[in-house]
């Protein structure tokens, strides 16, 4: 009994890949686990543009080590993310990014910390995301430091503001998280709510909670909400009457959101964590391709992230590849080695220059404030830049 058992020990090591030496002379696998369906498939195919615009341009660039990438479905769901991970765990990557939302990440990255595969997250924004672990980091900044800088901006424009309506998705982990955020900077402001509507992402007619909202007379209104319901519900608030300012959360931070809203959607004021008008080598290269693989159009937020997040773990390989350091690991001894690796370099970006904290929160010193301008079809348009600011380092 006790041979079998060791056998049975000796079988489970072997075919675990984290067990297994690197081959010398083959990729590392990199794994990107993203929502290519479901209700977040409109920052999935914009993270999965990203991605490979950032590969396409460091492969073609001399380097030690090369890299191969996994691509995975991780739907807009937690089951979905789960499952992705799982395969490209059992896959042998040496790193992972994704998934693509927070709500995900809190199932998903659990499994991920358990393992010991670092994990990159390219757009999770709340609040808790690098604790879950050690082997956890974003390159997402969160949303306390973003949040307060477009609501700074809407009180700068209309400083007699005095009632603000809020709505946010109350059963999304990134809205919640957001909301509190917004709520918290509105009291420091002086600001309490006139009405606080809770909507579910599924929804598309938000007739009740608007009217609701209307009778308060409020003269801001501050979104947290997803690209497709808080598309929607711009787009409500406008045709149900609404004339005064908007401010958005993360969520609606893509261009996705101009079909959706469309012509309502001009005048909405956003903070972001990347500028296409940052004029800097990198994202020059990043802005080229884009337009190049996009008809001339202007990278967003979720791409230009979704690029850093590649960037920063491919060069974080090249880096331990150069000392020598994969030679002889186990993967799973790579992982640790990537990992550290990781955090403790520094990284220049389309977000502008970063680096992480030891907890894998990301440190960024550049953000800004957007409003959206359609034009005159009323279904393109694009962030224009309001304000840049920059923000010390040790900002949380």
């Amino acid at each position: 009994m006790a041979g079998a058992l060791a056998l049975l020990a000796l079988l489970g090591r072997s075919s675990d890949p984290a067990a297994q030496r690197l081959n010398p002379e083959a990729p590392l696998t990199l794994g990107a686990a993203l929502a290519l369906t479901g209700n977040a498939n409109l920052y999935g195919q914009d993270q999965r543009m990203g991605i490979g615009l950032a590969q396409g341009w460091l492969q073609a660039q001399p380097h030690p080590r090369r890299v191969a990438l996994q691509l995975e479905d991780g739907a807009s769901d937690e089951p979905s993310a789960i499952a992705a991970f799982n395969l490209l765990i059992r896959r042998g990557v040496i790193a992972l990014i994704g998934p693509t939302l927070s709500q995900q990440a809190f199932a998903a990255d659990p499994i991920a910390q358990r393992q010991g595969v670092p994990v990159v997250a390219p757009s999770n924004t709340a609040k808790g995301i690098p604790q879950i672990g050690s082997f956890i980091s974003r390159v997402s900044a969160q949303s306390s430091v973003i949040a307060p800088l477009s609501i700074d901006e809407a009180l700068r424009r209309e400083p007699n503001t005095r009632r603000v309506a809020v709505f946010f998705a109350q059963d999304d982990a990134y809205s919640t998280a957001e909301t509190a955020i917004f709520q918290k900077v509105l009291a420091a402001r002086g600001l309490k709510p006139v009405s606080i509507q809770r909507t579910q992402l599924a929804d598309n007619d938000f007739q009740n909670p608007i009217t609701a909202a209307l009778q308060q007379r409020p003269q801001l209104v501050v979104i947290s909400a997803q690209a497709v319901d808080g598309g929607n519900l711009i787009r409500q608030l406008r045709e149900l009457g609404y004339r005064g300012q908007i401010v958005v959360g993360n969520g609606l931070n893509t261009p996705n959101i101009y079909p959706i809203c469309q012509r309502w959607c001009d005048g909405v004021l956003i903070a972001q964590a990347y500028s296409p008008e940052l004029n800097t080598p990198v994202n020059l290269a990043f802005r080229r391709l884009f337009a190049e693989a996009n008809q001339d159009r202007t990278p967003g937020q979720i791409a230009a992230q979704a690029w850093t997040a590649y960037q920063v773990v491919f060069e974080a390989i090249q880096r331990v590849q150069k000392r020598g350091g994969f030679e002889g690991l186990t993967l799973g001894e790579a992982r640790q080695q990537l990992m550290k690796e990781l955090l403790s370099g520094r990284y220049d970006t389309p977000l502008g220059p970063i680096r992480f904290r030891p907890d894998g929160e990301v440190v960024q010193g550049r953000f800004y404030v957007a409003e959206v301008r359609m034009d005159a079809t009323g279904r393109n348009g694009r962030f224009t830049l309001v304000r840049e600011q920059e923000l010390p380092e040790g900002t949380p």
